[in-house]
């Protein structure tokens, strides 16, 4: 039995010849969890290169969050090896803010030294359109204030592996396009590998280099997007995308 662990290699260990030039950031191999006795994850082998943006589809249940928990080292699998850059970072649905703490000071909480001063986290602030509630405490922040404030406490941390579970999800409509439009522009500034899980077909067209799909424990659908940034929904390949996903996440379409 293998577990997850986290290591830092050369881009010559594992290349896919589509992204000769990109070092690799995250490689799982057949790797399996067990609960209650059923394989939420079956032999599952997966490969995310730097600055590769892959968004993870799957329907509830099908071990999205178990993988993204195993990449981050929060799970261990119960067979197979997944290795990871020991420079990673998770956002979640929820922000998890201390909220003791003002704003500014859970952007560097966990860091020691210059790394947990104030200048880097207004710097990791600025990016996130903050810096004018650095000194707010965390309930007095929007939804999408408190999000912010998290994706600026991941940044700060200047992740190789960005871990996104969902971060949009309980956000209204509006504000969740503009962190959209914010973690796309933020990812292609600082170039981590990503891993977006979400249920949102539109999110991941809009988002994503890559899509997968997740089903029966393993990637059932691997398709690289051959749209420009930046994107907009809608438009015949969009559609048409869109139509393929909804279809492989067993929601056929009308002829």
């Amino acid at each position: 039995m293998s577990t997850a662990f986290a290591i830092d290699f050369e881009a010559e260990d594992f290349v896919e010849a589509d992204f000769s030039h990109h070092p690799v950031a995250v490689h799982a191999a057949e790797v399996t969890r067990h609960f209650s006795g059923q394989a939420v994850l079956d032999s599952l082998d997966l490969t995310i290169h730097s600055g590769e943006f892959v968004a993870l589809l799957g329907a509830s249940g099908s071990g999205k969050t178990t993988l993204l928990r195993i990449l981050a080292g929060l799970d261990a699998p119960d067979e197979g090896e997944a290795w990871v850059p020991e420079a990673r970072t998770v956002v979640f649905q929820e922000p998890r803010l201390v909220q003791s703490k003002k704003v500014w000071k859970n952007v560097v909480i966990g860091r020691s030294g210059k790394a947990a001063s104030r200048e880097r986290a207004e710097a990791a602030l600025a990016e996130v359109g903050l810096s004018h509630r650095a000194d707010a405490w965390p309930a007095t922040l929007s939804g999408g204030e408190a999000q912010r404030a998290a994706l600026a406490r991941a940044l700060v941390r200047e992740p190789k592996l960005l871990l996104l579970d969902e971060p949009f999800a309980a956000l209204d409509a509006l504000t969740r396009l503009k962190m959209q439009q914010l973690i796309g522009e933020l990812c292609q500034a600082h170039g981590p590998a990503t891993l977006l899980v979400t249920h949102d077909v539109e999110e991941a067209i809009l988002l994503a280099d890559r899509i997968l799909v997740l089903k029966e424990g393993r990637i059932a659908f691997d398709r690289r997007v051959q749209l420009p940034h930046p994107r907009r929904a809608g438009g015949a390949d969009f559609d048409a995308l869109r139509d393929t996903l909804l279809t492989e996440l067993g929601v056929p379409q009308a002829e």
